[in-house]
């Protein structure tokens, strides 16, 4: 019995290309919604969960950051996806047949111009895979979908137009996540370790927290804030940082973070990807 692997949205979407890319031997396991990828990890329906937490275009993949420290996984690997987006049409539709063009509310504008110019109209679908299987289904060679290759290969589509995105530099970066831990050293490129903090109520608490892994050298990649708990005053922070707990350097960093906070909660050591740089 192959293992599962657990993703947002329908076969064919980004995630679904990050789950065959960076797990081509387990089974893609389709959820309708983050909520129900990590509980198809913990009730034991899917080995893994592939989660999008930020793209390069449009920032912080909504809800993630507050649902990943509430769903007991650990993050053991990430992974970056190149988004391109294709124009995908029926079989026999040329490119100049195409009128309206249907995808993701978030992938619209990203292909703008190549819509501008050849006079196609965006159409607005929940999803960029579901978009491609209703354009297959629907079989009008004037309608397409904005989607990935890979739908076009699972729902029987032509590529019309390869790579029409505005900008080439659109990355998705995801988590993958496990009942279970790793805290072993793996991976050629270093480690790196993501955690989720809140400071105490006291004068100057997250610049003296911060302050450790300045005076330590540990390179904290990333520090977003959200709100927490529904108040305007209870702010939960999300970080990563390059190296493993069990580093020196990172240790007496987490020590003297530890001091400054009410809550620390390690979510994960995974190997540094080297798409990073």
């Amino acid at each position: 019995m192959s293992q599962k692997i657990a993703f947002q949205g329908e076969l064919g979407a980004y995630s679904h290309e990050a789950c065959r890319d960076a797990r081509p031997d387990m089974e893609a396991f389709p959820c309708r919604t983050f909520e129900d990828v990590i509980e198809a990890v913990q009730s034991g329906q899917a080995d893994l969960a592939m989660l999008p937490v930020e793209n390069t275009i449009y920032g912080r993949v909504a809800d993630i950051h507050r649902l990943l420290p509430k769903s007991g996984l650990k993050i053991i690997d990430e992974a970056f996806v190149r988004v391109h987006i294709n124009l995908l049409g029926v079989p026999g539709a040329q490119l100049e047949d195409v009128t309206e063009a249907h995808s993701h509310v978030v992938l619209l504008p990203q292909c703008a111009q190549f819509l501008a110019d050849h006079g196609i109209r965006g159409r607005v679908n929940a999803d960029n895979a579901r978009a491609a299987r209703e354009i297959s289904e629907r079989g009008d060679k004037h309608a397409a979908a904005l989607a990935s290759e890979l739908a076009g290969e699972i729902y029987g589509l032509n590529v019309l137009a390869r790579h029409i995105e505005d900008t080439d530099s659109n990355t998705t970066r995801f988590l993958l996540m496990s009942r279970d831990g790793d805290q072993t050293r793996r991976g050629e490129h270093g480690m790196m370790t993501t955690f989720v903090f809140q400071v105490r109520n006291i004068p100057a608490a997250l610049y003296k927290a911060m302050g450790g892994f300045a005076t330590n050298g540990v390179n904290m990649t990333k520090l977003e804030s959200y709100m927490f708990d529904g108040s305007f005053t209870a702010t939960q922070f999300y970080a990563d940082i390059e190296g493993h707990p069990d580093d020196a350097d990172v240790a007496r960093a987490l020590e003297e973070l530890d001091y400054f906070t009410d809550m620390l909660d390690i979510l994960g050591t995974y190997p540094r990807d080297p798409r990073r740089d």
